[in-house]
């Protein structure tokens, strides 16, 4: 499937439940999220004829879903590839759109994990071959990664620590973050290890929580209720599955769909306004910038340890907090792109000034499925 950059559109954007959500299901913390972001739109529910989303512990979201709403959609997708899923659904969204088989697609995900179960809700489980060592799934796996950056580069537990002080920075101003206290290197340094070297300043939140975004063509896009925002490239890539299969500890597949993502947009990096990562664990963001092509391999530490991606830096980087302190409801994708589209729209709880264009970025399993979009404003939408 193949769709031309700025024919689609994201036309409502939503965020609800974060923290924690007693007595509410996933189902229904999806669906709300859902709700709000075709009001944001101004779009009625019964418009919607493509149906994608991912639920926590649910193979059959899609079909869940459709039940849940009263609806009977047209296509219904929900292809779990982790948090880069709803990248991935975003692509194929688009595609449907623009190929006229669709006409409103609405995408969600929410988890109830937190208020559940207080850890993770995956069935991802560690690979027959990595279990009889009894890792600490997915984190250990994360951990292999960040120890072999540091022996191939020098990465420090400092500069580790520099991600998840800069992403609390960011949280402190955000009312919708759950974290928003102090947090600084010495804090992080002391913080109880996990999985050496990760600690757990390193590790995402635990939280409750829903996303949902709507996509329409570039033709609907302009009579919507809020202002448009253009998908001008995507892609996604995978080479592993299994962490112990990872070719490259320090290098994800991350290299390959921002290449193709940015090349399909027509622009550099220098071009990007503003950055919203899938920042797991700290070793995510250096892995990400690097391999996105904001710096350097091996220079991520210091790129980070710089101030750059923190406030009043160079790279406006996780401008709500990230999963390190905004929220983490388990699959963390469709908030980083609901973030980049307040960016764009203007309306983020820290905006960034004349932002006109913003990646984001998801990451599935350990370090193993990766997809990138480029979002543009309204101005970057086809002429029709």
């Amino acid at each position: 499937m193949s769709w031309r950059p700025g024919a689609t559109a994201i036309v409502g954007a939503a965020t609800f439940g974060i923290g924690t959500m007693p007595g509410w299901s996933a189902i229904e913390l999806a669906a709300r999220a859902g709700l709000a972001a075709l009001d944001d739109a101004g779009i009625a529910l019964a418009e919607v004829d493509g149906l994608f989303g991912c639920l926590p512990d649910d193979m059959f979201a899609g079909l869940s879903m459709a039940e849940h709403y009263g609806l009977q959609p047209r296509f219904t997708d929900c292809n779990r590839t982790g948090g880069s899923a709803p990248m991935s659904h975003l692509i194929t969204a688009a595609a449907l759109l623009d190929q006229g088989m669709i006409d409103v697609a609405l995408l969600v995900f929410g988890s109830n994990q937190c208020s559940a179960r207080g850890s993770l809700s995956t069935p991802a489980r560690p690979s027959p071959y990595e279990a009889p060592y009894r890792p600490i799934f997915p984190l250990t796996g994360y951990a292999l990664a960040a120890a072999r950056h540091m022996h191939d580069y020098g990465t420090t537990r400092e500069q580790l620590a520099a991600v998840a002080v800069a992403a609390r920075q960011w949280a402190s101003t955000n009312p919708e973050a759950v974290e928003r206290g102090p947090l600084s290197i010495a804090d992080c340094l002391a913080s109880r290890m996990i999985s050496d070297p990760l600690t757990k300043a390193d590790c995402c939140l635990v939280t409750d929580g829903a996303a949902a975004i709507v996509l329409t063509s570039a033709a609907r896009a302009r009579d919507c209720r809020s202002g448009p925002v253009g998908l001008l490239g995507a892609a996604a890539a995978t080479d592993h599955h299994a962490i112990s299969s990872m070719p490259d500890l320090t290098t994800t597949a991350a290299a390959d769909s921002g290449r193709r993502a940015l090349a399909m947009a027509g622009i550099r990096q220098d071009a990007i306004d503003v950055v919203q990562l899938y920042d797991a664990f700290t070793i995510n963001t250096i892995l990400f910038l690097e391999d996105l092509g904001f710096c350097a391999k091996g220079e991520g530490g210091p790129f980070v340890a710089s101030g750059a991606i923190a406030p009043g830096g160079s790279l406006p980087v996780n401008t709500n907090g990230g999963g390190l302190s905004c929220c983490h409801p388990g699959m963390y994708g469709l908030f980083a792109i609901v973030e980049a589209v307040r960016q764009l729209r203007g309306d983020a709880a820290n905006p960034i000034a004349g932002a006109e264009l913003a990646l984001a970025h998801g990451n599935g399993g350990t370090l193993s499925s990766q997809a990138t979009v480029i979002l543009g404003g309204a101005d970057s939408l086809v002429k029709v």
